[in-house]
């Protein structure tokens, strides 16, 4: 029996009436404070109180004797008491995620035949009580204050499936438990009783070109003043490794111009230690567009990505300010900006939660928006006070070094900063880094799998192959080597210095890469067949349409290659590429959204043999130009004249949606979303702030509106139909929900971020708009019209997407859906 979303507060007493026929209740979705008489339903096997408003976990369950599957996740309760889950023996099935709950009742290892187990977004601390289920295989305690997890609880079980991420745990690291049950099955049996307590942090220096990064950053390296020369600034990042006291810093260095801000979303991981840098001596306290780009900016895109992180301010550049007033009225002056920035971002939370519960006539259905927003109310980015540095003198240099150290001791900042590691573990890290000072060792430090497995035997004596894929996944993770083991065509190859993965990197993506490619000389050209002709044609295109081709590319890095000495041209080639294949770095550049393959028109081919239908036709060498021809860079894009020519006028009969996003929309989210929707819809056009995609003879165009900050920002999504007189609409909700099924798995990566959808009323000047309540489930209403607030009249298909009347779904849209969940 179905009853979810009825706005019930009682059972429903239908239901009640024919106990003794009732083996499934559906009540999600209502108001249920209590679930008084349900013992009644002796033969249920499924019940689902998800959604409801039950504080206190029902007594009545445990005479549901036959039960196997039950529902209560996203409620408030607090507690379970205990005796309850001894008399439920048949549950298979227990979901509890997003309540209050601090701890598991001991009897709920009496369930022998418990499957799955749901317990995430709860205040739990200890799993003990888990151990000893023979039948477990599903298990998730995502966002919890586990520290540790019991080795019982995975060694000799049949658990196939655990998650267990942004939890603060030491013994098994997360970074270990985001390789699955096998890797922290291997992690326990290496363990053993003998484990290492390491204290590692990893750094991130952040700030403004030009703000002193890089000189705090070697300085603290080298413990004394180290003066950064103006053309030896960061290019893209740089990496190092630094010990101080009994902590062990790995720095990543980020360059602070806006080209290299598309690379950052590819190294920056959740748990770190930013380290922000502003000029003092540039920074004005009467320009709010100085603490806007100095400030706001990377204070909003840490809060975005790793909300939950400690950021401490660094102010630079002292010796260059009028005097110690000075230094304190700017310090002063950033310290309430921020305190001021944070609290109204919480207040904005709040007030947007407060407007659901007060303005909509059924908050029940808001639900999920309702349990987003407060999952992001419980983030905390911890920001510590300015400290003013003067980095000419090596005292100031040493007092940094000390305030650092003092606040990575402090565990209500970092509380999983000491790891518990087996031995194994570091051996294998520290024989890598033996290896890389190795002279026969490559300097490039790209190696394959088996390479490292024949040197670390030859070095540690036998090691297993699995447990050394977990120990190099770990290390992966926090960013000692690179190996992107989920990309198949580099599933084999490990970057051991990830510093020369990043100079390739950067090679491309680069604020002076029409100088670059000036600078080339001709030989190096002829090398790849290419003339100065070509390379006009390459720095035209990049200017103009912000594409750079293939060849360009490969010259480029070609040149890198040579300046670090790297003349095996085995390895070039595999690195670089050639004109059938792409190289590894091209490979990467794709995988991480951060340009899109295309291919340039090109005039027909004198040299292409004359066709005949009695032959076999033979493709000709196009020379330079590659089945791929070149890269798009989204963010090179200057205007969107491309795109509206293409499709003019915005007209009244087009399905619009919009997707507003609290705070702001993320630095680069539009450009990767593009690159995403172009991939799946291989005809489009491409502008700075506009894409437009085409699917047969309909057109949808992504808009990117953002503003200023005291606007809301918001992306919108118009579809345009071939002939507004057919009733096609269900094919134009397909590419909207397509390109929306992108977005949300974009805005998975940034956990600070809040995205709602709607659809705006049509009528001019109304401000009114249609709330969706899931953008994964259609439209499901009866209704043959809609009423916006003000009164205008809306046919629903015009507003949101129908459920389809046949079982036949698109085609591109389930497979869009597939990739989204």
């Amino acid at each position: 029996m179905d009853f979810s979303k009825r706005k019930l507060k009682e059972l429903p007493t239908a239901a009640l009436a024919r106990s003794d026929v009732v083996w499934s209740l559906d009540l999600q979705h209502n108001r249920l404070k209590h679930v008084k008489g349900i013992s009644a339903l002796r033969h249920l096997r499924d019940l689902n109180l998800s959604r409801n408003e039950l504080s206190i976990f029902p007594r009545e369950i445990e005479e549901l004797r036959e039960l196997r599957r039950l529902y209560l996740n996203q409620n408030s309760i607090k507690t379970i008491p205990e005796g309850i889950f001894s008399q439920l023996k048949e549950l298979e099935f227990l979901k509890l995620s997003t309540n209050h709950l601090s701890e598991i009742p001991s009897d709920l290892n009496l369930c022998k035949k418990l499957e799955y187990v749901n317990l995430s977004n709860n205040c739990l601390k200890d799993l003990r009580a888990l151990v000893g289920l023979p039948k477990l295989k599903d298990l998730y305690v995502e966002k919890n204050y586990l520290t540790k997890l019991p080795a019982s609880l995975f060694l000799d079980t049949g658990l196939t499936m655990f998650k267990g991420t942004e939890n603060p745990l030491r013994e098994p690291p997360e970074e270990v438990c985001a390789g699955g049950v096998k890797d922290i099955q291997r992690y326990f049996k290496m363990l053993g009783s003998d484990g290492l307590h390491m204290r590692r942090v990893k750094t991130m220096f952040l700030g403004s070109s030009m703000a002193g990064k890089s000189t705090i950053c070697r300085s603290l390296k080298k413990r004394e003043p180290v003066e950064v020369a103006l053309d030896d600034r960061t290019v893209g990042i740089e990496i190092s490794e630094v010990e101080m006291g009994d902590v062990r810093f790995l720095f990543w260095d980020f360059a602070g111009q806006e080209e290299y801000y598309l690379t950052h979303h590819v190294f920056i991981t959740p748990q770190a230690f930013v380290i922000l840098t502003i000029d003092l001596a540039s920074y004005s306290v009467k320009d709010p567009q100085s603490f806007n780009e100095s400030v706001s900016f990377w204070i909003n895109n840490v809060q975005l990505r790793v909300p939950d992180s400690v950021v401490l301010l660094v102010g630079t550049h002292l010796d260059q300010c009028r005097d110690e007033g000075e230094v304190r009225e700017k310090k002063e002056h950033i310290e309430m900006s921020i305190r001021d920035m944070l609290e109204e971002r919480r207040e904005n939370l709040e007030q947007r939660i407060k407007n659901i519960k007060e303005e909509q006539k059924d908050p029940a259905m808001f639900s999920d928006h309702l349990r987003d927003l407060d999952q992001l109310t419980e983030y905390h980015l911890k920001v510590i006070g300015l400290i003013p540095i003067d980095c000419t003198k090596p005292e100031e240099i040493t007092k940094l070094q000390d305030h650092i150290l003092c606040q990575v001791q402090k565990t209500e900042l970092f509380p999983n900063i000491e790891k518990t590691l087996p031995r194994k573990f570091q051996e294998v890290e520290l024989s890598i880094k033996d290896l890389k000072k190795e002279e026969a060792t490559p300097k490039h430090g790209i190696w394959s799998f088996d390479e490292i497995l024949d040197n670390l035997c030859t070095k540690l004596g036998e090691l297993d192959r699995e447990d050394l894929k977990c120990i190099l996944r770990y290390l992966h993770r926090i960013g000692i080597i690179v190996w992107y083991e989920e990309i198949t065509s580099l599933v084999d190859t490990v970057f051991v210095e990830p510093s020369f993965l990043i100079t390739l990197f950067k090679t491309i993506v680069r604020h002076d890469l029409v100088k670059q490619l000036k600078d080339i000389p001709r030989n190096e050209l002829q090398r790849e067949r290419a003339l100065d002709i070509h390379r006009s044609k390459w720095i035209n295109d990049l200017q103009a349409r912000a594409t750079l081709h293939n060849v360009a590319i490969r010259v480029l890095l070609r040149r890198s290659l040579r300046e670090h000495q790297l003349d095996d041209e085995d390895v070039v080639k595999e690195i670089v590429g050639t004109r059938t294949e792409d190289g590894k770095v091209l490979q990467l550049l794709h995988h991480f959204e951060i340009c899109l393959p295309t291919k340039f028109s090109s005039p027909l081919n004198p040299e292409a043999p004359e066709f005949s239908p009695n032959k076999m036709w033979k493709l000709s060498d196009l020379s330079i130009h590659d089945p791929k021809d070149a890269c798009l860079f989204p963010s090179y894009l200057q205007d969107n004249n491309t795109v509206l020519k293409m499709w003019g006028e915005d007209k009244n009969d087009e399905v619009e949606v919009r997707v507003y996003f609290l705070p702001e929309i993320p630095h680069g989210l539009f450009h990767r979303l593009i690159i995403k929707a172009c991939s799946f819809y291989p005809a489009h056009w491409v502008g700075k702030e506009l894409c437009l995609l085409s699917s047969g003879e309909r057109l949808v165009l992504l808009k990117e509106r953002c503003g200023n900050k005291d606007e809301d920002q918001f992306i919108v999504i118009r579809c345009r139909r071939p002939d507004p007189l057919k009733q096609d609409m269900d094919k134009c909700w397909d590419m909207v929900r397509t390109v929306l099924s992108k977005l949300m798995q974009l805005t998975e990566q940034w956990p600070g971020l809040w995205p709602y959808i709607c659809t705006p009323c049509r009528e001019s000047g109304c401000s009114a708009y249609f709330h969706w309540n899931c953008w994964k489930e259609p439209y499901t209403g009866a209704e043959e019209k809609e009423l916006c607030d003000n009164g205008h009249i809306h046919r629903p298909e015009m507003l949101f997407p129908k459920a389809q009347r046949d079982t036949k779904s698109n085609e591109s849209l389930n497979v869009a859906l597939e990739e989204t969940s």
